[in-house]
């Protein structure tokens, strides 16, 4: 879509000013920004914009039962709505394009709220008159530290798997790291023309401790004369074909081998270009590239590390120009960190280090509204993704060229924290299978979601009967989709780790990003419709004298409800584990619903009622938002309503509050312990919650199965896929029951 062309001057330089940009896939949502921050490097600029975006939602409205028959009743309807939400847009793009994207924004700009637009990096100066002039708003120059700083910790709370460790030997080449909940202190290494090492201790509290003039300009000027090449990519380009062997000096060339005496290796560099001082050759640009880069990129190396043992630091991010996620600049780094401090301090790059400038920039503009105090999801629908650069790699080219990089995040609509009862939050991980890890299961996945695509178009299409572009939306959902999977099956570690709650939530984001916030909402509705006929009609709530009746109705729609069944009559859990001992109710139970229907009226609230009865208080979490055909916050509400009217301990329950109903915070099929709406946290600690129910294959297998908590808890699922259930060694509709009491 973008090609390069004739040049233009522009009074900056040759600016080429003939690409062609696709407005549908970057500076989207361009008519509806409000603020602008700018952050121009040497070579690349980033723009960041925030937008209100308009897009559908599915609401759930209750129908007035007072002095009605509600048995004989509708439980609700389900409309489509429009909802106005804050989106963050960052996008990359070379300097030579910088006068044509001016041009396009200025075109297209039309509500803006601002006259100021914050600026950062060395080439705001250059190109502040040609910003000023284009877009008729203020430069407003920034510090570029404080700007790397806030940016730094914005994506470090924000944005899970951000971090990652480069392993280039290893099966996975991008290992990413879990979100630590404190991520302070730390040490932010910023390589550009040189090198910038600042200690970071609190949001606010940051010192420049030191740097170094031979950086990335060092690299590419030593490079320029010594290969004669033009730009910075064609010399990484070239050091990723060269052999350093060839131009350094060794240990092993000085000695003949290792110097054990010190503990030094035979293949450890001993000279830098040492062998072209003795040798009398011409040696490859390519080797002569790939000596340079290994002679900064160690000297960056130990200069961070002493300065890190120093401050008795055990994590450096690096960032800016010279990283880029180019692998030979990660595994040079990465050694000589793991070379000079003896494998104490570890290296660590940022997804999306390259936008650290312009998201600072934009928090500086924007601090009147409080952005840290909201909770930000990145959006896989209108991101680039991570992409290496490595020839053995071989990527997939993006059909819209490499020119232009994005990234998307999305402000929340709740504040996101930790479950409170995680055993350790450092350490959890909500994923079960590592499919970036494992090869079989990841090739497993992704064909089943191919598959599996024509079925959700077609269901999304038919979820909006009357609209006319339905099929026409329901398409470009499924190509876009479809993108995205053939773009992980080349690069899985696109986005972080690759699981199956990404790939099912990349697929929400796709869905709502062509308006379809709910396909599954006329098969949730029915199956609702369908269990409460069931509950009327052949079981009462209020006694257990029709059990034996209702499990010949159920029996076989869903084995979740028979399992529930039997814990809500027996509770004998000495069964899964010997461990239990008989001693008084539960506190509180935290119950974390699956499926909406069957699963919840048959299963889920005979199991509740059973526990209320017993003494314990039930907080009952649903999804805030549709996803599959799961039981949303709202639609709980509904039935709880009516199941009260049939059953005095229900009803006693919610009017004296010992029933709780709270919403996630989270709208995926998944279930991630670390990023819970707040509301819910604070209520597993007033009501000192003692036991965790976590229902359905989603929750409780594909994500939370080894989740260790700090309080007795039960996962339960069906396994209803039979690859899975074969790799676990069952059959499928086998039922998993997992109960776990905390080691003391």
């Amino acid at each position: 879509m973008a090609e390069r062309g004739g040049r233009g001057s522009g009074g900056h330089g040759r600016l080429d000013k003939s690409i062609t940009l696709p407005p549908d896939e970057i500076f989207r949502n361009l008519e509806n920004a409000k603020r602008f921050a700018i952050d121009i490097g040497g070579s690349l600029t980033k723009l960041a914009y925030y937008s209100t975006v308009q897009h559908k939602v599915a609401r759930v409205r209750s129908f007035d039962h007072s002095g009605k028959d509600i048995e004989n009743e509708p439980l609700y309807e389900i409309s489509v709505q429009e909802e106005i939400t804050a989106r963050l847009h960052f996008i990359k793009f070379e300097n030579t394009y910088i006068e044509t994207c001016l041009d396009f924004i200025k075109d297209h700009l039309v509500n803006t709220e601002t006259k100021v637009i914050k600026a950062t990096g060395g080439g705001a100066y250059k190109f502040k008159d040609l910003i000023e002039k284009k877009l008729g708003l203020k430069v407003d120059k920034e510090d570029v530290m404080t700007c790397l700083i806030k940016g730094c910790n914005f994506v470090l709370r924000n944005i899970p798997h951000e971090v990652f460790a480069y392993q280039k030997d290893s099966d996975t080449e991008f290992r990413f790291q879990t979100n630590h909940p404190n991520i302070f202190p730390y040490l932010l290494v910023n390589i550009g023309s040189g090198v910038s090492i600042v200690k970071v201790e609190t949001e606010d509290k940051f010192e420049w401790i030191g740097g170094s003039s031979i950086g990335g300009g060092t690299f590419w000027g030593l490079g320029a004369l010594l290969t004669k090449t033009k730009k910075f990519d064609e010399l990484l380009q070239l050091a990723s074909k060269g052999q350093h062997t060839n131009v350094d000096m060794l240990v092993k060339d000085v000695y003949g081998g290792a110097y054990q005496t010190l503990g030094l290796s035979g293949n450890l560099i001993a000279s830098s270009f040492g062998k072209s001082t003795t040798a009398d050759k011409e040696f490859s640009k390519e080797d002569m590239a790939k000596s340079l880069l290994h002679m900064i990129s160690n000297d960056i190396g130990q200069l961070a590390c002493l300065h890190a043992k120093l401050h008795n630091l055990d994590k450096i991010y690096f960032g800016g120009f010279f990283i880029r996620g180019h692998p030979v600049t990660m595994r040079t780094i990465t050694y000589s960190i793991n070379f000079f401090s003896k494998g104490e301090v570890q290296a660590l790059f940022l997804r999306h280090e390259g936008y650290l400038g312009a998201i600072g920039a934009f928090l500086k503009g924007a601090e009147q509204d409080n952005p840290n105090q909201y909770s930000w999801g990145e959006n896989y629908a209108g991101s680039s993704g991570l992409m290496s650069t490595s020839p053995d790699v071989s990527p997939m080219q993006r059909t819209r060229s490499g020119t232009f990089d994005m990234l998307e995040m999305d402000r929340l609509e709740r504040p996101l924290v930790n479950l409170p009862l995680l055993k350790d939050p450092s350490t959890y991980i909500p994923d079960t299978v590592d499919l970036t890890d494992d090869a079989m299961a990841r090739k497993y996945w992704l064909t089943c979601f191919e598959e599996a695509l024509d079925g959700v178009a077609k269901r999304a299409a038919a979820s909006q009967p009357d609209s006319a572009d339905a099929l026409e939306r329901a398409e470009k959902f499924r190509q876009k989709y479809w993108n995205k999977l053939q773009t992980l099956r080349q690069q899985p570690f696109a986005y972080g780790t690759l699981t199956v709650r990404s790939l099912l939530d990349t697929r929400e984001h796709c869905l709502n990003e062509f308006n379809f916030p709910d396909p599954y909402s006329k098969e949730t509705f029915f199956s609702l419709i369908l269990s409460m006929l069931i509950t009327v009609t052949c079981w009462s709530i209020r006694g257990h004298e029709r059990r034996g009746e209702c499990l010949n109705v159920v029996w076989g729609l869903r084995q979740p409800v028979l399992v529930f069944w039997n814990l809500s009559h027996s509770l004998d859990l000495k069964k899964p584990s010997q461990n239990y001992k008989e001693g008084p109710p539960h506190k509180c139970a935290l119950i974390f619903a699956d499926n909406s229907g069957i699963d919840i009226i048959l299963g889920v609230f005979p199991f509740v009622r059973e526990l209320l009865s017993r003494g314990t208080e039930v907080i009952l979490a649903c999804n805030s938002g549709p996803a599959l055909n799961d039981v949303t916050y709202s639609e709980s509400l509904i039935v709880t309503e009516r199941i009260a009217a049939m059953d005095p301990v229900i009803q006693s329950a919610l009017r004296e509050e010992k029933l709780l109903l709270v919403q996630t915070g989270s709208s995926s099929p998944c279930l991630d312990l670390s990023r819970l709406d707040k509301g819910l946290a604070v209520l597993v600690r007033e009501r000192q919650t003692d036991l965790v129910v976590i229902e359905g294959m989603g929750r409780a297998i594909h994500t939370n199965y080894s989740a260790a908590l700090t309080c007795e808890s039960l996962k339960l699922a069906v396994i209803k896929n039979p690859w899975l259930a074969d790799r676990l060694g069952g059959k499928i509709f086998s039922v998993i029951f997992k109960y776990e009491v905390p080691r003391q």
